[in-house]
């Protein structure tokens, strides 16, 4: 059945939602609607409209047959007619052209990472930057996760003869060419057509280790066969569902398609006010809808549980005997409680300043537990942290004070943009692998494990230190 822009525009509201998405349209009132894992209002946005490319930018196409049932079609419509549509209300949304014009600079002409965020802002639509770069209420935590890396000074040592460096570590018993892994990052598919994919091939090519989003635009399949070995590591994030029997099957879906590890987030148990996001995301066109306002962070975390405590290990060892990993450890009480509950690993994180704001920065956190509860420091729980980290130096900084591996989350989707995929991130990995050995010489270290604490002058920071810390 041929169906004309008025018919589709017709079915708008909560009552009635329908939405074409290249070029078939289907009614997803009672079979999509209130299931939507992103909850009902990324839906309602595009309700009696081209959902086209809301869709393309989150999923990948194989999940439109595993989502939607036949009898959710409608018929067709003309794609080209309802693109003139489409690209008018997007004009304010997409980059000038007058910035594009001249396409994106050569990816040899980029020498730090923050080079390619310039380039992200630049070239990445309004919302998926807004919703990439946000930070929570005034952006403080986001900004002092990186200042607390420049408040930490390197002491160099000399006349070491360092002839070469081997910067290869072990993430929860899996060797890896670098003291970094890929953190969890959500629907990377905004930055680059192969999302998560084109990240799996960057990983498995650099030997890198990557921790799948809870989100992921891409289906933990896709990603394990985009890897390059079978040997590459590959961990996946957890939020707790409200529903906890659709936890149960991402648990079973993450194992069967070979996780070797789960990584529990806990730091964010409500979305934190991300202001930016949500003034560009005001696109709840449906005119009874009541989620006017709401960002896509909020959008996407609203099934999220916010009651889960310790129990919640129990869960999941009941469920599979992976290593866990509790990711969102913000003191050194919480520190001492998860080495308490056995867990293989830590990550010292305050969700890049994107929750809670002044929350204060992972790497003050690692300081606190140096201090405080040294003995966590015995490698029987792997210490990871992130948050703010852009340099060689950071990551050397982290691992000197006792971390074992540090992650990168915005980095990598920055790196993916402006059509550079799989490109863009192994340039960044080549410019920071370089800035890590070219430190480690200045450092006199001929591997990670020479790292020493007496090799920073973390002064600076330790005056913040809180001094109530109570074990």
């Amino acid at each position: 059945m041929n169906l004309t822009q008025a018919e589709l525009q017709k079915h708008n509201t909560r009552q009635s939602c329908w939405v074409a998405i290249h070029g078939a349209v289907y009614d997803v009132t009672v079979d999509f609607l209130e299931s939507h894992p992103g909850g009902p209002a990324v839906i309602l946005r595009c309700a009696g409209k081209d959902a086209t490319e809301d869709f393309d930018s989150v999923h990948s196409p194989d999940l439109l047959k595993e989502a939607l049932p036949e009898s959710a079609l409608r018929g067709y419509i003309d794609p080209a007619a309802l693109a003139v549509v489409r690209a008018t209300a997007n004009d304010e949304a997409r980059p000038s052209s007058d910035s594009k014009a001249q396409g994106p600079p050569p990816l040899g002409t980029l020498i730090n990472l923050n080079d390619f965020e310039e380039v992200a802002k630049q070239y990445l639509l309004a919302n998926a930057w807004a919703y990439y770069s946000s930070g929570a209420d005034d952006e403080i935590s986001k900004r002092n996760n990186r200042r607390a890396y420049q408040k930490v000074a390197l002491r160099p040592r000399i006349l070491k003869k360092v002839y070469s460096v081997d910067t290869t570590t072990s993430i929860l018993g899996h060797s890896v060419s670098l003291p970094v892994y890929m953190s969890p990052v959500g629907i990377a598919r905004l930055a680059h057509p192969d999302g998560e994919c084109a990240l799996a091939r960057a990983a498995g090519k650099d030997g890198l280790a990557q921790v799948l989003a809870n989100s992921s635009s891409m289906s933990v399949e896709q990603v394990r066969e985009a890897r390059t070995s079978e040997d590459q590591p590959l961990f996946f994030q957890l939020y707790v569902n409200k529903d906890i029997e659709k936890s149960v099957d991402l648990v079973k879906r993450a194992v069967k398609a070979g996780a070797r590890g789960i990584w529990i987030t806990v730091d964010s148990p409500v979305v934190g006010k991300r202001e930016s996001d949500e003034r560009l995301n005001l696109a709840v066109t449906a005119l009874d809808s009541d989620a006017q306002g709401q960002g896509v962070a909020k959008i996407m975390a609203s099934s999220i549980s916010p009651t889960i405590d310790w129990e919640i290990l129990s869960w999941i060892r009941e469920l599979t005997d992976l290593p866990v990993v509790i990711k969102g450890i913000q003191c050194v009480e919480d520190a001492v409680l998860a080495y308490e509950h056995g867990v293989q690993g830590i990550v010292l994180s305050n969700h890049g300043g994107r929750s809670q704001d002044t929350a204060q920065s992972p790497l003050l956190t690692l300081l606190e537990i140096r201090k405080f509860a040294p003995h966590l420091l015995d490698g029987k729980m792997q210490i990871f942290i992130d948050g703010g980290i852009r340099r060689g130096t950071d990551v050397l900084k982290a691992i000197a004070l006792g971390a074992t591996a540090v992650g990168l989350g915005r980095p990598f989707l920055f790196s993916m943009s402006a059509g550079y995929g799989e490109a863009g991130v192994r340039r960044m990995l080549e410019i920071l692998r370089q800035e890590i050995e070219m430190n480690m010489v200045f450092l006199g270290a001929t591997s990670l494990n020479e790292l020493r604490p007496e090799m920073v002058n973390a002064s600076r920071l330790e005056r913040e230190m809180i001094g109530s810390v109570k074990l």
